[in-house]
């Protein structure tokens, strides 16, 4: 594999993981009024200040059909960015992901932002 074929797959990954859950779950957020996680990162921290951790992570369950139902991401993003000029580090539960709900590398994707504190 070529240098620009691992960059436009890498592109490709990154594109999946800012989806979330995909396009039709983001409307549906937005239909009910609410900002996606990285839509509220967005409004909360400095522009173009987000540096995402473990974009790339998906959940390893194989229970209650978890199989067939990977996301990049899975359910939660994290990073640091910064507020006013300071840093800080953040995470914002994805909805549009399973519900937002708390797997495995989640909770590692949590404590990672916490460690770094």
């Amino acid at each position: 594999m070529s240098t620009e074929e691992k960059l436009q797959r890498l592109a490709k990954a990154r594109e999946e993981s800012r989806l979330g859950g995909g396009q039709k779950r983001i409307d549906a957020q937005h239909q009910r009024g609410k900002l996606t996680a990285r839509e509220r990162l967005d409004i909360l921290l400095d522009k173009g200040s987000f540096e995402e951790f473990d974009a790339f992570v998906t959940h390893r369950s194989t229970d209650f059909g978890l199989a067939e139902q990977r996301f990049v991401g899975d359910g939660v993003v994290t990073g640091c960015g910064k507020i006013d000029g300071r840093t800080v580090f953040v995470f914002a539960q994805d909805f549009t992901v399973l519900g937002g709900s708390l797997s495995e590398t989640v909770s590692l994707r949590y404590a990672r932002s916490w460690t770094w504190l």
